[in-house]
């Protein structure tokens, strides 16, 4: 076989790549040199091996007793970020933000949006990640993907059900590694214009001096899962480390030494109490991996 170019880490504590800055040790932690070497790594998997893929590790709870299997980092590995005849192609582990300005610069509108997605490109194609009313798999026109065998594929949009906040793939076991977006053409200024007044946006609203995972619940439809929470009387509730943001009603807040069992609970009291008092099931935005 190949050898394997990249960092294999064992048991290594995954809290250090999760913006909550919680969650156990996973047994394999694999941080590929690039595209053929994550393909080389997948081939040398057991075909039953769990496999989860993080970037920025900002929409997901590990949980403390760890996870079994594998995680793959993408976040600083597949960075390539260029232009395409009249598409703009960017790999799965470029951040939102440095896509939202490269598009900018290059005078591209329509991704601006970008800018206010804490993630990389690979976790927004995800779960269909979006804010300020626009949604990642409006831009998309085809995407390249790797499956366990560590074989590439290449899939129009047309292939994957996007909904809010959730795609469906065709195949389950196919990972994003690369995307072509469609964008309109635009005017470079404004499109940096548009990007610095989504910032103050965001700066303004949300908790960013503290880890958290962005949205915690999805949107209802016709409502916001903010106020829904707000009006339950439950900004600044407290359980262990964990904090209903102060700032924001639908983030969780790390105010000091929270466990990721706080934060699991918080956002299970937070749900109940939506339920009794406002007569609305809120859906989960974050995912959860890992056991007890």
């Amino acid at each position: 076989m190949t050898q394997l170019k990249g960092k294999l880490l064992l048991n290594e504590p995954l809290a250090r790549y999760t913006s909550w800055r919680v969650g156990g040790c996973v047994d394999r932690f694999y941080i590929p040199a690039n595209l053929q070497d994550l393909a080389t790594f997948l081939q040398s998997l057991a075909i039953d091996e769990p496999i989860h893929f993080i970037g920025l590790g900002s929409n997901l709870l590990v949980r403390d007793g760890g996870v079994r299997g594998t995680v793959v980092l993408m976040h600083n590995v597949l960075t390539t970020l260029k232009t395409d005849s009249d598409l703009i192609y960017a790999e799965s582990g470029v951040t939102c933000a440095k896509l939202a300005k490269f598009s900018a610069k290059e005078a591209k509108q329509g991704a601006e949006f970008f800018a206010g997605i804490p993630g990389t490109l690979g976790g927004a194609l995800a779960m269909n990640a979006g804010c300020y009313g626009s949604e990642t798999w409006d831009v998309v026109q085809r995407v390249t993907t790797i499956d366990r065998r560590g074989e590439l594929h290449t899939r129009d949009a047309g292939e994957f059900v996007a909904s809010y906040r959730h795609i469906e793939k065709p195949v389950a076991d196919e990972w994003f590694v690369a995307a072509w977006l469609s964008l309109q053409v635009g005017d470079a200024q404004q499109a940096t214009q548009k990007i610095k007044a989504l910032l103050a946006k965001r700066l303004a609203s949300q908790p960013l001096n503290l880890p958290s995972a962005g949205s915690t619940f999805r949107n209802p439809e016709g409502d916001f899962a903010a106020r829904l929470v707000e009006a339950s009387g439950l900004k600044g509730y407290i359980i262990g480390g964990a904090q209903v943001s102060e700032k924001h009603a639908n983030f969780i807040v790390n105010i000091g030494g929270a466990s990721a069992l706080d934060i699991e609970l918080l956002i299970k009291h937070m749900r109940d109490t939506v339920q009794e008092k406002q007569g609305v099931t809120l859906q989960q935005e974050v995912k959860v991996i890992g056991e007890y």
